[in-house]
């Protein structure tokens, strides 16, 4: 009677794993690790590789809209593999990786940084970074700040210019002093509702 391995009992789970990457470089890590899985032969163990975005409007100085992605985590990408030392190779070793994120495993001498241990997401941590991919609505980003003139386009302010003295980003709307019967009048507008001057 020979008993099983432990190794083989227990079966392999692909958990979701967070990868630190270079700079604007997350489109060009996904791609070239997609392409790595294959040539490596662990592309059954490499299942998804993910950028979470959502939807952006960005208001240009012309006052175009142009629809565009925001990411959710700059400078991160998700990947849902099974871990093993070879698609951990895999992906350490593709450009533009920094490495995954995880905890330091100290070492016992010398000053060099200890080599870090992946940590698998939680699965409340994949949902809500999934959710929030999927459910925000579209962010309008504006090349405005405080000090900048605007013209208004669109609304009861209609043909006012004015100074930009507050932008939030966030819920898409700028306060602005317009002149209004000759008083310096702060004003709150939506980004749809205004151009910037030059």
């Amino acid at each position: 009677m020979t008993a099983a391995p432990e190794a083989e009992t227990k079966p392999q789970v692909a958990r979701w794993y967070a990868i630190q990457v270079a700079s604007s470089c997350e489109k060009k890590v996904k791609a070239t690790l997609e392409q790595r899985a294959i040539t490596l032969g662990v592309s059954n163990r490499i299942l998804e590789i993910e950028i979470p975005q959502t939807p952006a409007i960005k208001l240009k100085k012309d006052g175009s809209r142009q629809s565009t992605e925001e990411k959710v985590f700059p400078g991160y990408v998700l990947v849902r593999m099974v871990l093993d030392e070879d698609t951990m190779m895999a992906v350490r070793s593709t450009p533009n990786v920094i490495n995954f994120v995880g905890a330091e495993e100290r070492r016992a001498t010398g000053r060099a940084r200890g080599h870090i241990k992946p940590r698998p997401l939680t699965r409340p941590e994949v949902e809500r970074i999934f959710k929030r991919a999927a459910e925000k609505k579209p962010l309008v980003k504006v090349d405005i700040t405080e000090g900048d003139q605007i013209l208004v386009t669109a609304g009861p302010f209609k043909d006012f210019q004015g100074e930009v003295i507050e932008v939030s980003g966030e819920r898409s709307k700028l306060k602005a002093l317009l002149s209004i019967f000759g008083r310096e009048t702060p004003v709150e507008l939506e980004f749809a509702q205004i151009s910037k001057q030059s």
